[in-house]
Parts: structure tokens; sequence; C-alpha cells
């Protein structure tokens, strides 16, 4: 198999590193060999922070060049359009169609774009959901996370029960049900859909 690469970008505080976790594990039910790597930003002032997974036969070193992910699961959309430039051409983006505004934005010297996920559409395949409302429904914003790894599992090859029983081994243990709960529903969603 050849190298599958992941990269996740959200901001400080959405569960990025947890995410990274539970897709290490599930490379690790393929007995592939797995790296994974995390880049702090500001994390703690809701700044950019990155995580890449790398995972096949023999994966050399933990970091994704720029044109080689495989998978962009973004966890806000501005973080998808900042770090699209790293997707290989036929690439998968992942990304919760939700806003939080980056400290420039919040003081005035920036805008937020806009039309960010019509932008990501021009030469790459994007599924998006808003996540955190769905995790709203669920009774708990902070599952959304686990809702957009259920989109991206779509693209990774493992079955559903797989995810399942990582999720089982990865989370808190008074959270599996609900973060099970939010992977079916990411999980659901692109079939359902099929968004592209």
């Amino acid at each position: 198999m050849e190298t599958k690469n992941v990269m996740i970008v959200g901001v400080g505080g959405q569960g990025t590193l947890l995410t990274s976790r539970v897709l290490g594990a599930i490379a690790l039910t393929g007995n592939y060999d797995v790296k994974l790597s995390e880049v702090h930003g500001m994390a703690q002032r809701g700044g950019s922070v990155v995580t890449f997974v790398r995972y096949g036969e023999s994966v050399a070193e933990p970091i994704v060049e720029e044109g080689q992910a495989d998978i962009l699961i973004a966890f806000e959309r501005l973080e998808a359009l900042r770090y699209m430039h790293f997707l290989k051409p036929d690439g998968a983006v992942i990304v919760n169609d939700t806003r939080i505004d980056p400290m420039p934005v919040v003081t005035g010297a920036a805008k937020y774009p806009e039309g960010i996920l019509e932008t990501l559409r021009q030469g790459h395949r994007v599924f998006s959901i808003d996540a955190t409302a769905e995790a709203q429904k669920l009774g708990n914003s902070r599952v959304f996370n686990t809702i957009i790894l259920g989109m991206a599992a779509q693209h990774m090859g493992f079955s559903k029960e797989e995810w399942l029983r990582v999720i089982a081994d990865t989370v808190p243990p008074k959270t599996v049900e609900l973060n099970q709960m939010a992977f079916l529903t990411g999980y659901q969603h692109t079939r359902q859909t099929g968004e592209e």
C-alpha cells in the first residue's frame, strides 16, 4: 500500500490531537507503520494547530509535504483555506462548515474571507457539514470533531466496526457512546449526500 497522508487542521482547543490519536490507532489496526506529528501554533490563544498522520507499509518521516496530503481534515473553514496547498490535486477536504474568527479579524485588522467553500471546490473534492450544529443536536458541541472524523472515515478504507472499536479504546470512557453516535452522524452524512 502506498503511504496515506492525512493532515488535521483546526484552532486551539478543537481536539485536533485527540483526532490524530484516533487516526493513528485505526492505522495500527491495519498493521501499518504509523507516524504522527503535532505542530502547535498559538493553541492557547485560538491559533492554528496542525497535526499530520502518515501510515503505510513503511513510513520514514512524520511530516506531510506541500502538495502531498491525501486528506485534509479541517475543523473550521478558514483553516481549510489556509492549508489547502498541502493537498494532492485529487485530495479530499473534509471541512466543518463553521466560522471562528482569528485574532486579526477580531481586532479589525483583517476581514474574514467570503466564499471559502466555493474557493476550496475549485480543483478539490470538498465534503462539508456544520458539525458544530450537528454536535449540539447530540447534546454536546465538543464532539463535532468526531462527526468530521466520521466523514473522513469514508475515504480511508477501514470498516465502520473498526472505527467504533478504536473510538471506544481512545476517548474518555464516559464519552464513548456519545463519540460513537457523533462518528456515525458524520459517517452516514457522507453516504447520504455524496457531496462534492
